[in-house]
């Protein structure tokens, strides 16, 4: 059988395949009646409307981008990327918006964004290098970063990284901890040029340090793993197997928290007894987990909720805000809780 088409409507129906195509894709610019007409012709000759065609018509593809920092099974890896997903698909459902996941191709997050047939792209806990900013200009695509670094001329979502990570390191100092070990997000500088809220947190952990004592900043210990329970796991054998085994051990992320206290555990070392042991991003498994993780709780559903209502102000042309911080809270657990 063959494909009813908008000419085949349009000879039935005697009008032009402008006038039917306004019917479809643009109804404003035709009557009532005659928009009725033509509907019902389509209706009667099985006709269905062609999306890719419909969005090439308007110069839109009906998607919009979202560019991971690292490949997608490790990105899910982090159930907090979960998270802002959930807020980004809602906006998408709302708005008749499918979401394209665009994970670095070879490596290289230009690729992605070379390639991406979207309307916009929404970049996490990641800054595009200038290549790839130019690229994304070049096409005129909206560009919202969430996790981004202000100032870079796209609108940012975040939170304030710095304080987070200093207050969470000022509860493990008054917990009487005196050697710490810190667990950073693996540098991927071969995917992506630098991680602002890395750098924020880090700074944020040594401001801690540094206001307390000169010498715990001196002997902090800094070791990388993946946002993942294999990598937390990792690292915690890292650290807890040194010669120097550290008091409390400081996650970059609750992923990784999650790792470290299943290594405690395998090894017969006692959280918070033995070690303290904190995370950062209050994912749901933090309060599930025994014992209860000490975190940061911070709004990752509503990060996405708000970056994709933004971008999707951008696409249709809407001036929006550059920076919207939302708000964090230090949460205090069993993980973190010495009785004395």
């Amino acid at each position: 059988m063959a494909r009813i088409t908008i000419n085949d409507i349009a000879r039935i129906s005697g009008y032009s395949k402008t006038t039917v195509s306004f019917a479809f894709n643009d109804p404003g610019r035709i009557g009532e009646a005659t928009r009725a007409k033509i509907l019902g012709i389509a209706r009667d000759l099985g006709y269905i409307p062609d999306p890719v065609a419909r969005n090439l018509s308007m110069k839109r593809h009906g998607t919009i981008g979202l560019l991971l920092p690292d490949d997608i099974p490790l990105a899910f890896d982090n159930s907090y990327m979960a998270q802002i997903v959930r807020g980004i698909g809602e906006v998408c459902e709302r708005d008749g918006h499918s979401l394209t996941l665009i994970p670095p191709i070879r490596e290289s997050l230009l690729e992605g964004v070379r390639s991406a047939a979207v309307d916009g792209i929404i970049t996490i806990g990641l800054e595009p290098g200038p290549d790839t900013v130019e690229i994304i200009r070049h096409r005129h695509l909206p560009f919202v970063a969430i996790d981004g670094r202000p100032g870079g001329g796209f609108p940012v979502i975040g939170i304030d990284d710095r304080s987070a990570a200093e207050a969470i390191m000022s509860h493990v100092l008054d917990q009487g901890c005196t050697t710490i070990g810190l667990v950073a997000f693996a540098d991927l500088a071969e995917v992506r040029s630098t991680s602002h809220v890395r750098v924020q947190r880090l700074e944020g952990y040594r401001n801690a340090l540094g206001k307390r004592d000169h010498a715990l900043l001196d002997d902090l210990v800094v070791t990388q793993a993946p946002a993942s329970v294999a990598g937390g796991r990792e690292a915690a054998q890292r650290l807890l197997s040194s010669s120097t085994r550290p008091d409390a051990i400081v996650a970059m992320c609750d992923v990784i928290a999650l790792g470290v206290l299943a290594y405690a555990e395998e090894a017969g070392i006692t959280v918070p007894q033995d070690v303290i042991v904190t995370g950062f991003d209050g994912i749901p498994e933090s309060d599930i987990v025994r014992p209860r993780l000490t975190t940061i709780s911070q709004p990752g559903y509503l990060k996405g909720r708000h970056a994709a209502d933004l971008l999707m102000r951008l696409v249709a042309g809407v001036a929006v805000e550059d920076h919207v911080e939302l708000p964090a809270t230090l949460v205090v657990r069993t993980s973190s809780r010495r009785t004395r």
